[in-house]
């Protein structure tokens, strides 16, 4: 039993011993003491004056009392005003490091048969442009997300949802068919995905030429955009691949193959993976058959132009299109049919979708629709919502090809850390193999950290050099704390101690007392991190941890501590400290190295 609830225990009795009066556990109210005050926990005392008939500060004496008498883990109290501060025994934190040193996965959670399944959709990338900067958030929240929610025990499943189809994608096309000379990844050297990107920023600059010039003729601007050429070839292409054109089909499957081949590089740079990936192209005629049986049920209303549509307006909404008025699908129709094939494959719980905010109204009407549709699970999805990662010159824009492209920008984190690490002579005698894998893992971590300390609601600024700094609050930081506790470890185990005994030691000063609370936390932080889809507490936690132990490393000598059971105390506070972060960073996707 943890102490919190040995405390509850020993209120709830303390008050019907000393006033006769059973009260619910939920009238106790436990908080940290704050800085200025004695104490490790302190108890609200107000709710009880009225059982007591007392005072705030008599009724908390009252309390302290009994709690000395009978919870041993309680060894002095104050009380300020209405407030019961309770100190707690170095016994009970020195039994309780004792426990965390047996438990390896301590706060991990281990899932069996029976807990409950989570889906959680991440990255959806558009195959008409490489992954960016953008999509490195995406990718991070949600690998991490699901990392989290295995720690608490839940089953997950990773999936993806690749954008291969639709308008965005034969612009691409239309740029290479009219302009590509035959160009292939191989031929000039380019990943796929950079290469297709580059045919939909021509598009772009192709289209606002063809605008131009016909608003030159006098067209109003919209006019212009219907009218214009390229746009109009490419709705083209796109009703054709609808109808399974095979010269169309054939240069689509080419082109987006290319731009797998990208992706695949990209997301193992990043170190994010996926259990089960779909394909829009084969769950968009799935969700098209979902509207027109909606058409017959009476859910869905056809407008003259043969434009299929949904009308929210009782549901506090307007008019959503869900087929084009030449029978093409968008996105909604293909979330839907996307929707009723993992719902058929997989006994879901829970389905989360990791998806920036800019489509908070696409989610609340994609849950109205699968309701309406008949599915019960409809109104339980779950939109986990975070904002844009913007940039110091402004946001970004794939048309204009004003990406940071995730690629440029994991060399560019690489060749920052290698600098860095150049500069302090953090890696000087290690060889050139093991220098690069240290860079990749810094750059890695300062990377994935900066942006996951960030809460997700919010949106963030990037700002690469202020991500690797060794000092403050980044990954290089923590990783670089946990290579130093390493070290000691290494250093203890070549002299020949052995710390991992069972020891007494009740004579804890304040420093390894306040390390122990903080370690001991990391199960509650893990919980709570999974129930508000939130790694910035994990992250925030582990740069608390860090500091802790840093200034305890700097207060305490550790190897020359003549005490030897004091030695064997601190050491195992190191290597649980040490466990910890490594857990916790790696519930971030972040590695650590042993040596740095």
């Amino acid at each position: 039993m943890n102490i919190e609830s040995l405390i509850r225990e020993g209120v709830l009795n303390a008050v019907k011993a000393l006033y006769g009066t059973e009260v619910d556990v939920d009238t106790i109210q436990i908080q940290m003491t704050r800085k200025e005050f004695e104490g490790d926990l302190t108890v609200v005392v107000f709710p009880f004056t009225r059982m007591s008939k007392k005072g705030p500060e008599q009724t908390g004496t009252d309390i302290g009392e009994y709690l000395i008498a009978n919870v041993p883990s309680i060894s002095k109290y104050n009380t300020v005003k209405g407030f019961l501060n309770l100190v707690i025994s170095s016994e009970y934190w020195s039994d309780l490091l004792n426990i965390i040193l047996n438990e390896k996965d301590f706060g991990i959670i281990q899932k069996d048969e029976n807990s409950p399944l989570v889906m959680i959709e991440y990255s959806s990338p558009n195959t008409n442009k490489p992954l960016h900067l953008g999509h490195i958030r995406n990718n991070l929240l949600g690998f991490s997300i699901a990392e989290i929610l295995k720690g608490t025990g839940k089953q997950v499943i990773k999936t993806n949802i690749v954008n291969d189809r639709g308008i965005h994608i034969c612009k691409s096309m239309y740029a290479w068919q009219r302009e590509g000379k035959n160009e292939t990844p191989e031929s000039v050297g380019k990943k796929g995905d950079h290469l297709v990107g580059d045919y939909y920023v021509k598009f772009d600059k192709l289209f606002k030429k063809e605008v131009a010039d016909l608003m030159a003729t006098g067209l109003s601007k919209e006019e212009a955009e219907n009218a214009a050429p390229s746009i109009n070839a490419a709705r083209e292409m796109l009703r054709r691949w609808e109808a399974n054109d095979p010269e169309i089909r054939n240069l689509w499957k080419t082109m987006n193959e290319w731009v797998y081949a990208g992706f695949d590089v990209t997301y193992k740079k990043l170190g994010v993976d996926f259990d089960k990936i779909y394909y829009e192209s084969d769950t968009y005629s799935v969700g098209r058959e979902e509207v027109l049986r909606g058409l017959e049920l009476g859910v869905f209303e056809r407008n003259d132009d043969g434009s299929v549509w949904a009308n929210l307006e009782n549901e506090g909404l307007d008019k959503k299109i869900l087929l084009r008025s030449d029978g093409t699908s968008v996105y909604m129709t293909q979330d839907i049919g996307t929707a009723k094939l993992r719902y058929e494959e997989f006994p879901i719980d829970h389905m989360v979708y990791v998806v920036g905010n800019e489509q908070i109204y696409h989610f609340q009407v994609l849950s109205i629709l699968l309701d309406k549709l008949g599915y019960k699970w409809g109104k339980s999805l779950y939109h986990f919502s975070y904002g844009m990662v913007e940039l110091p010159q402004g946001k970004m824009k794939s048309r204009e090809g004003t990406v940071v492209d995730a690629d440029d920008l994991i060399e560019e984190m690489v060749e920052v850390a290698r600098n860095t690490s150049n500069e302090l002579g953090k890696l000087d005698g290690y060889s050139e193999e093991e220098k690069s894998e240290i860079h990749r893992m810094i750059a890695l971590g300062a990377l994935k950290y900066f942006i996951l300390k960030v809460d997700p609601k919010k949106t963030m600024m990037f700002n690469p050099e202020e991500s690797i700094d060794f000092n403050g609050n980044t990954g290089p930081f923590i990783q670089y704390t946990y290579a130093r506790i390493k070290s000691v470890l290494r250093k203890a185990s070549d002299a020949g101690i052995v710390w991992n005994s069972k020891t007494n030691n009740s004579m804890l000063g304040t420093k390894e007392i306040e390390l122990i609370k903080k370690v001991s936390v990391f199960p509650e932080v893990v919980a709570e991190a999974a129930s508000t889809y939130s790694p910035a507490l994990i992250a925030n936690y582990c740069y608390d941890l860090v500091k802790e132990f840093n200034q305890f490393y700097h207060d305490f000598t550790i190897l020359g501590e003549t005490d030897a059971e004091k030695k064997f105390f601190r050491l195992q506070i190191t290597e649980v400290t040490g466990r910890i972060i490594k857990t916790g960073m790696g519930l971030l996707g972040i590695e650590c190295p042993e040596r740095m």
